[in-house]
């Protein structure tokens, strides 16, 4: 899926983004129990960069949710939380080094290139168990995972999914790619 070029939305596309995101914030209620969606809200109007980065998230297929707040930073984190790893950043290997060593058959794009363009991060080991812990999620994909750098170091990539009731974490080369890997962010606001 294309990217915006410019990283503003217009009144429009506002207002269309923020009824999703409160319509899948009231059908979700059990991602973020105490969470006020006016609240949310109103951070998300004073920071229109991150409801672009939202916006990206939708764009491409993440079903972008309130998952936490952080009182400390006073934050809300969304996650993608759709059903699958989001659709639109599949078929990508892990970062622009791994990108770049393809001679043959290069991936259009990788999940850091696009994190970085999105204005996101990709979720932690420890994030995406999180997220597992409030529903099942990539039951038939998986997704992309940080990647510790000595691990990095040595070209592998770290990725999870749910199979048999559990989460599993595996590795790969950071240059592969497949048609149901892609890869699950985050966006603090």
């Amino acid at each position: 899926m294309k990217m915006s070029s410019d990283r503003e939305l217009t009144s429009e596309q506002s207002v269309e983004l923020l009824s999703t995101l409160k319509t899948r914030f009231d059908k979700n209620m059990h991602l973020h129990p105490g969470i006020d969606w006016t609240i949310v809200q109103k951070k998300l109007e004073a920071n229109l960069d991150k409801l672009w980065s939202l916006n990206e998230m939708e764009n491409t297929g993440g079903e972008p949710d309130v998952v936490e707040y952080d009182q400390i930073a006073d934050e809300f984190i969304f996650y993608d939380c759709s059903a699958e790893t989001p659709k639109g950043r599949r078929s990508i290997c892990f970062d622009h080094e791994a990108l770049e060593s393809r001679k043959k058959n290069k991936p259009e794009n990788s999940a850091a290139n696009m994190a970085a363009e999105m204005g996101i991060e990709i979720l932690t080991e420890e994030q995406y168990r999180k997220l597992q812990k409030l529903d099942s999620f990539d039951l038939k994909t998986s997704s992309w995972v940080h990647t510790p750098s000595d691990i990095r170091e040595q070209g592998g990539a770290l990725f999870c999914d749910r199979r048999f009731g559990h989460i599993f974490l595996y590795h790969n080369g950071a240059e592969s790619y497949y048609a149901a890997r892609g890869f699950r962010g985050l966006l603090r606001v």
